[in-house]
């Protein structure tokens, strides 16, 4: 081997130990940066006249795990799914109360129903007529709350569907200009691996929304379809279509066309759990706004409904005619039974009895159909409200088991749903999350070693040693020849 050729050798070996070592300390560097995948240099023999030549950089590659990747990004869905439906079943849960705490559905009954029977002890007492009275708004009162609370999550899902569909709209526009930058750099023959780190920044973004598998095409370009089948990315990307509106009332629904659904490409697509954006954050939105709440919303209407229809007409009090209602109304009048959505906000204390809405008391005591007082001491008819309230009566409406239940037990039932199916979607959430913390911690396994890495560094600097101790025997025989 000639001095020249020998070193040609060690500067080509010193040239690759150096860009190795750089590459081994980025590795070290972004060990904990998200969305960045291990480097690794390709290096090859040179020939030259069929004669060895050095080393050859050939690139930079990025190791990854594609699949864990996928895994992980399924895992991350999941568990944004089923923690977004639980904390919505815990915000109505909330509403309605614990059975224990005073300030529940099921206390508030509870109240109007002991109102009741300590005013058929005293039924001359103003006091205790009025309690009735009190109780009984406060009743109504708190099924308007409820009502107005179930369309504040309404409303919070649909504003936050809008926001998540801007970010995947922006997130696709990015991954497929990073799509072509990549191809760029590639083309000119620069290291495209740090805008590959960005991409996958982005696409773990969108897979949290929406669901989603990367298929790898050539030239390093990704194209991205969701789970369900739609195309986010393929050549260009999707754009996905949503409208938010200001205010959600009860009787609006998807169904009605009077919320907004989702588009691809201008196409309509279902929304939810049933169409091919499922799963994710995105999907359980739809959920909540559309099932969730709006399944709360039908209870809570059931539930007024039945309390209405309880005092309505001659069974309940021999004053009114059939039809009529009695201690509650809807807004004043009958049930509307057409229009039950919404029942719950629209529930009123009968003004026959309200003195702030000039009705009397002693109607309470006499009849609500009464033209005049009659005995002070009289209890029957206060007496017939409790045992009506406490009557077992199958509901008309609602998604109740179908077997006769008291008022209360109604609303037992109410909050017992609410909870089980707020204890099954936290149950489906730490199962997602221990699937995904698992994945996470294989996807990290795959990735950075800094010990690896530190022990990589070691070789590396005693390649680099030798090379330079190669170079500098040559220098000296160099320096020798020159002085012969």
């Amino acid at each position: 081997m000639s001095i020249s050729s020998a070193l040609t050798n060690a500067l080509t070996g010193l040239t690759a130990a150096a860009r190795r070592a750089d590459v081994v300390s980025a590795n070290v560097a972004n060990a904990l940066t998200p969305g960045y995948g291990r480097r690794e240099v390709q290096i090859s023999a040179m020939s030259l006249g069929g004669n060895g030549a050095g080393v050859r950089v050939d690139g930079v590659t990025r190791a990854v795990n594609a699949g864990v990747i996928g895994d992980r990004r399924l895992a991350d869905a999941e568990t944004g799914n089923a923690d977004l439906r639980a904390q919505a079943l815990a915000r109505i849960e909330g509403a309605i109360g614990d059975p224990t705490s005073d300030g529940s559905l099921s206390a508030r009954l509870g109240n109007l129903e002991e109102a009741l029977i300590l005013a058929a002890a005293r039924p001359d007492s103003e006091a205790r007529l009025q309690s009735v009275a009190d109780s009984a708004a406060i009743l109504a009162g708190m099924l308007a709350d409820l009502t107005g609370q179930v369309q504040d999550i309404r409303m919070d899902a649909d504003q936050e569907i809008a926001r998540q569909v801007g970010v995947l709209n922006t997130s696709l526009r990015q991954i497929d200009e990073l799509n072509a930058d990549i191809l760029a750099q590639r083309s000119a023959g620069r290291d495209a691996t740090a805008l590959m780190d960005q991409r996958q920044v982005l696409v773990d973004q969108v897979a949290r929304i929406v669901p989603l598998r990367e298929v790898p095409r050539d030239h390093d370009q990704i194209a991205l379809f969701t789970t369900g089948g739609a195309i986010l990315l393929e050549g260009n990307p999707a754009e996905i279509g949503f409208a938010p509106v200001g205010v959600i009332t009860a009787d609006m629904t998807l169904q009605s066309g009077a919320l907004s659904g989702l588009t691809v490409n201008g196409m309509q697509i279902p929304a939810g759990e049933s169409g091919p954006l499922r799963g994710g954050s995105l999907g359980a939105l739809f959920a909540i706004r559309d099932e969730i709440a709006t399944g709360a919303q039908t209870q809570f209407d059931a539930f007024a409904r039945d309390l209405i229809e309880r005092f309505t007409g001659p069974s309940a009090d021999p004053t009114l005619a059939s039809g009529v209602p009695g201690l509650f109304t809807d807004a004043g009048g009958p049930v509307d039974v057409p229009n039950e959505a919404g029942l719950a906000g629209r529930i009123r204390l009968n003004a026959a009895v309200d003195p702030g809405q000039g009705g009397a008391l002693w109607r309470l005591r006499d009849g609500i159909g009464a033209v005049s007082p009659g005995a002070v001491g009289e209890p029957a008819l206060l007496q017939s409200l409790a045992d009506t309230l406490a009557a077992a009566r199958v509901p008309a409406s609602g998604t109740f088991i179908g077997a006769a239940r008291s008022a209360s037990g109604l609303a037992a039932d109410i909050a017992s749903q609410v909870s089980g199916k707020r204890l099954a979607a936290e149950a489906n959430g730490a199962h997602a999350a221990a699937r995904q913390s698992a994945l996470g911690d294989l996807e990290l396994a795959g990735g950075v070693d800094t010990d690896a890495e530190m022990q990589n560094l070691l070789l590396i600097e005693q390649a680099f040693s030798a090379n330079a101790r190669v170079i500098q025997t040559l220098d000296d025989l160099i320096q020798q020849l020159i002085g012969l």
